[in-house]
This record gives structure tokens, sequence and C-alpha cells, in this order.
């Protein structure tokens, strides 16, 4: 618990000494609960996604499939939300006690929760990458979430058993995650598209029926990538965290077509947690960590946004970041991003950043 504590504290002072630096980041809001996916209203607030801090809760191999060590056994509870931020920065919780689960010690007690938000018109959707029997919650699952304006949810879409039914061509076995570890959504035309790296694929869903369909099976061509953010501008992309160790440069980003065509579009990447587009066509890739090596106190810092124009040309619009985990694009032009969202409670911050001209 100490070394926990002293982590988070080292982690707050750093991201206090990068504010200061550069006069492009501001805090909009602290004390999140590792934050995650962004996503701004119809009503001009954003809305955040928080994995929440697990719980002692637990399941055993009678009861299901376990998550091989060391990233499990994991325990879980229900400290999950959903958080409100006005452009003022003022906090309201939209929904709270929601599943959240938290790897073994051996791999830091890392915590998922509320993975991402979408809208579809004015209805908000939630996915959900913490719950499952295999995640310690038995009785629970990891599914996509109607959230309503009170705060009240309802099952769209049963995602862990659809994975269990579906198994893509290449699981990674040493690391497998039997209800998947959902991590990024886009709204388009009504239906709603998931990324799950565990596993490695796009399934779109309807909002109406709950219907899931694949869009394209990653680790049938790429093998263990580990796909991440996704985002859509005339075609979806998609990012890649890759695995650990950390291997700078080495990362990618798809264009994935709605058809379920798979193609390179940018590579010499690192560690891809976020990714968006600007009304000028230009990219934006959020890389969590950037230092070769496993996560740890040689990471903090090492998070930045890269800016790549449509010629190809890239530009460093934004550095220092410590585990961030999310970013989208405000109305007003600037970026979001979920800064601090592996380290623990309260420890997370929302992040303004302006793109310099």
């Amino acid at each position: 618990m100490l070394r926990r504590t002293c982590f988070v504290i080292a982690c707050l002072a750093l991201c206090a000494a990068v504010g200061r630096a550069q006069s492009n980041i501001s805090v909009l809001v602290h004390g999140l609960d590792n934050p995650r996916g962004l996503t701004f209203g119809p009503d001009g607030n954003l809305y955040v996604a928080e994995g929440g801090t697990g719980g002692g809760l637990s399941t055993t191999p009678t009861d299901c499939p376990q998550v091989p060590p060391p990233v499990g056994p994991y325990t879980g509870g229900f400290t999950a939300r959903i958080s409100r931020i006005s452009p003022a920065g003022q906090r309201t919780i939209v929904v709270d006690g929601l599943p959240s689960s938290q790897t073994s010690p051996a791999l830091g007690n890392l915590a998922s929760g509320v993975a991402d938000l979408a809208f579809v018109g004015d209805e908000l959707y939630a996915l959900m990458a913490g719950s499952g029997c295999s995640h310690g919650l038995s009785g629970t699952k990891n599914e996509i979430l109607r959230v309503t304006a009170n705060g009240k949810t309802s099952q769209v879409a049963d995602l862990s058993t659809y994975q269990q039914a579906h198994p893509v061509a290449q699981p990674e076995l040493d690391d497998f995650e039997p209800d998947g570890t959902w991590y990024s959504m886009v709204a388009v035309r009504g239906d709603l598209y998931a990324v799950e790296p565990n596993h490695g694929e796009v399934v779109r869903v309807s909002p109406t029926t709950g219907a899931i369909t694949r869009v394209v099976d990653v680790s049938a061509t790429q093998g263990h990538i580990v796909p991440t953010a996704i985002a859509y501008h005339g075609n979806f992309f998609f990012g890649n965290l890759g695995t650990f160790p950390v291997s700078p440069d080495t990362e990618r980003v798809f264009k994935l077509t709605p058809s379920g065509q798979l193609h390179e579009w940018a590579s010499g990447l690192t560690t891809v947690l976020g990714l968006v587009f600007d009304q000028q066509d230009r990219m934006y890739v959020l890389e969590s960590m950037t230092a070769p090596g496993f996560p740890g106190l040689g990471e903090l810092g090492t998070g930045k946004i890269l800016q790549i124009d449509p010629s190809g040309a890239r530009r460093t619009i934004a550095s220092g970041l410590s585990f961030p985990t999310a970013m989208t694009l405000g109305p007003d032009g600037a970026l979001y991003v979920s800064n601090l969202g592996f380290a623990g409670a309260s420890a997370g911050q929302i992040l303004r950043i302006t793109i310099p001209e």
C-alpha cells in the first residue's frame, strides 16, 4: 500500500510540474478514479468513463475460467462510475456503483471499469471492461449499457457471452481474458463500434436490437498486437498498444473500411491509446508511454500527443504526460485527455490541451 501511495504522489507532483511548464496544457478537473474514455454530449458537457478502484470480491476456477497469472487472478467491486464535467470544470456523477476489477498485485492492481462512452442522438452508451466472472464479479457481464438522464442503466449487448461464443483466430492463451477487456467505442450512423484489445477484434453493435456483428478479426492477420483506440473519419482508424515491454516506434495505426478491409495507415508509433481527427483532416495520436521497458516510474512523463497531417508530416504538440489513457476533440477545438489513467484512486485528471498554430 505504501508503495502504491508513493507512486500516486509522484504522479501528481510530476503532472503539476508539466501543467506549469507547458502553456498549452491546463488541468480541467482532478480527483478521478482511473479515468478512461471521453466524449462530449449534446449538452456541451464532457462525459468521463472512470475505471473505478476494483474491490475485494473474487471468484475461483470452480465458478468460471480465470485469467492466468501474472495478470490474474482478478478481484473486483462496484466502484466504477460516469462523471459529467462542465466547461468550467464542475463535476457531477451521472451514475456510480458500476462493476470495476483489478489485476493481481503482481501486475500492479491495475483497475478497469467503464472503458468508454458514446452518444447516439441524445442517448448515452457505456462500454464496460471490468465486469464478468473472470474479473472476480460473479453474475456480471462485460456489456454495452444504455444510461438514462437520471442515471439508470440497462443492457444493450452482452459482450462477454458474445466473445465466449465467437473466438478469434489467434487468441493469446498466455494472456487470455475470457470476458475480454474492451477499450474504445465510437458511434457512427446510429450504430456503435467497439474495440477489444485482448482477443483482438472490432465489432458493430445495434443500440436498438443489441445485435453484435464482427467487423474484423484483427488477430487473424496481425496476431496479438493489442488494438485499442478507434476513431471514424470517412473510414475507421484504430491504433494499437503492443505488448510489454514497451518497444518504442514499433506500433501502428490501421485504416479499417466498413466492410472489414484492414490497411496500415501510419507506423513508427508507441503505445497508442487515443486517436482523433480535426476538421483539417489532421490525425492526433496519444502515446501513453514512450520509454522502453515495462510500465513503472520510468514511464512517468513520457506520454505525448503527435499530430500527423494529411501529407504525413508529424509534430509533437504535447509531451510530459503520465499514463494518459484516452483523448477526444472538444467543440472549442482543444484536445481533452484522461491523464494518470492508471494511477489509482482520486489521482486521475482531465487535461485541456490547445493545439499550437
